[in-house]
């Protein structure tokens, strides 16, 4: 019996360790990301009962081995609903880094799990070790900070060195939504002038940047674009020192990561960090928070720019049917309304004409800008219907503005279907805000599709919000390939599918 405990305990710690390394992973290995997640899956629903026994059997296993089996194969088995085999956003990648952890993290295991066998408490300590993997795994990952620094280091010092020999303008995006959006509308409206370099998809922090770089930016290269992310202060200030922009942008500042952020005036002076030795500072005085940053900065040439306000110095207004572009006030080129948002053209046009793309040149891209993909792109579902891919759009206005597109895109007695798990990473106002916005969603859309359980408490209080006879038919299904059937069984040509959001499947 107390072999078979041990490897019970053995077998859990496995299974255990799988499954929050590739939550490590998957939250780009900070320090405490396996355990709030862990800690987040074991409160819901009949976790609870499964985390409890799993509690009680290793605080009672030292009485009998056949308690610690019990509480490793809770620990095996749970917590539900956490998939064996993930899929989204792709299974677990076994890099360098991954294997540096994990093997750590399985030795400081199999010394703990030696050593009581030795002493004689194989059992009880086998299966507490399950228990704490997700810690372990935390541990594990701030005892390797320092010796990933390190070894990054040199991948930026080969960056470093590579800008230096090619001396491309760096331009810098940030923002809490919208970067990665106008960072390929300025690289669309760049590149007729400038052989022009964005960073790919979301590659916005030191490790994704530095290999961008030393990738992508070749000899001839005239403009690299970064898109820079943080979670905390000094990250863009770290990215700042090696890449030197000489223009930065501010797209919009939100309640995005507010949970790591704390507040959003935190959020400003974290992404404000982009300005550091810049010559030029483009923000987006839409947002009243970065009118006041604006006001403040002493020492780049400021670019105000707006899709409201025609005497900012960059503006990007629809009027009449039209696009109207002006600088300084003046009128420089209209184009067509593009379906897309406005501010974030008009910072990627303030951001063109900052490295000397002539207005001509903009105006002509600005006629065939596309959607960037997952970010309100349309397709065509098999149905015939029209579906709106938002799910890399995590944000309250994003998601506004995405129940708008549904809506213009609609006509008569159409279908109007919104998917969303809701938006996560906003703090203490995560369950407001999804409420709020479901409350929109009930009233815009016939049909709501509550997916898995994350926001799922505040999504259905917000459809309740609305009277029973304006409500959205509410279904609530566990995962977004269900929710994808559902769309694919229930709708036909003339109807609108919103996929608003796609949480990756470690979340619950």
């Amino acid at each position: 019996m107390n072999v078979a405990a041990i490897v019970a305990g053995l077998v859990a710690t496995a299974v255990a360790d799988r499954r929050w390394l590739l939550v490590a992973q998957r939250e780009h290995y900070l320090p405490g990301s396996a355990t709030r997640f862990a800690l987040r899956w074991w409160r819901i629903g009949p976790n609870r009962l499964l985390a409890a026994a799993a509690v009680v059997g290793v605080v009672l296993s030292p009485l009998t081995p056949a308690v610690a089996i019990v509480a490793a194969a809770a620990i095996a088995v749970g917590p539900f609903g956490f998939p064996l085999r993930p899929r989204s956003p792709g299974p677990l990648d076994w890099t360098t880094r991954l294997r540096s952890v994990a093997l750590l993290v399985a030795g400081a295991q199999a010394a703990v799990v030696a050593a009581a066998i030795v002493l004689g408490a194989g059992p009880p300590v086998a299966a507490a070790v399950a228990l704490v993997v997700p810690p372990a795994v935390d541990l594990a990952l701030a005892a390797l900070k320092p010796l990933e620094d390190q070894r990054a280091r040199g991948f930026v010092q080969q960056a470093r060195a590579r800008l230096d020999a090619v001396r491309p303008t760096v331009v810098a995006i940030t923002g809490s939504y919208g970067k990665t959006t106008t960072k390929a509308y300025a690289a669309h409206l760049m590149a007729p002038a400038k052989r022009v370099v964005p960073s790919p998809r979301s590659f916005n922090n030191r490790a994704g940047l530095s290999r961008a770089v030393n990738e992508q930016v070749t000899p001839g290269t005239e403009v690299f674009i970064a898109e820079m992310g943080t979670y905390g202060r000094g990250e863009i200030a770290e990215l700042v020192t090696w890449l030197h922009p000489q223009v930065a942008a501010i797209t919009a500042i939100g309640p995005v990561h507010l949970e790591r952020f704390g507040t959003e005036d935190e959020i400003v002076k974290a992404k404000s960090e982009i300005f550091t030795g810049v010559t030029t500072a483009v923000l987006n005085v839409d947002d009243d928070r970065l009118a006041g940053v604006a006001g403040a900065l002493s020492g780049p040439d400021v670019v105000r720019c707006s899709s409201r306000d025609p005497h900012a110095d960059v503006s990007v207004i629809e009027e009449g049917g039209r696009l109207i572009i002006r600088r300084a006030g003046e009128v420089v080129g209209e184009a067509p309304v593009p379906d897309a948002p406005l501010e974030n053209i008009a910072v990627a046009a303030a951001l063109a004409f900052a490295v000397g793309v002539p207005a001509v040149a903009v105006t002509s891209a600005l006629a065939t800008l596309t959607h960037v993909a997952n970010r309100q792109s349309v397709e065509r579902l098999s149905t015939g219907a029209l579906a709106i891919d938002d799910t890399f759009n995590s944000n309250p206005a994003g998601s506004r503005a995405a129940l708008a597109a549904l809506c213009r895109r609609a006509s008569g007695a159409a279908k109007r279907v919104v998917v969303t798990p809701g938006m996560v990473e906003l703090g203490p106002v995560q369950a407001e805000e999804n409420r709020a916005w479901a409350t929109l969603a009930a009233r815009a859309a016939t049909d709501l599709i509550v997916v898995g359980l994350t926001n799922r408490r505040a999504l259905l209080a917000g459809a309740a919000d609305v009277p029973a006879g304006e409500r959205a038919h509410v279904v609530v299904v566990d995962r977004h390939e269900q929710a994808v059937a559902w769309a694919r069984a229930h709708t036909a040509e003339a109807d609108v599918v919103l996929y608003e959001n796609q949480l990756p499947d470690h979340y619950p």
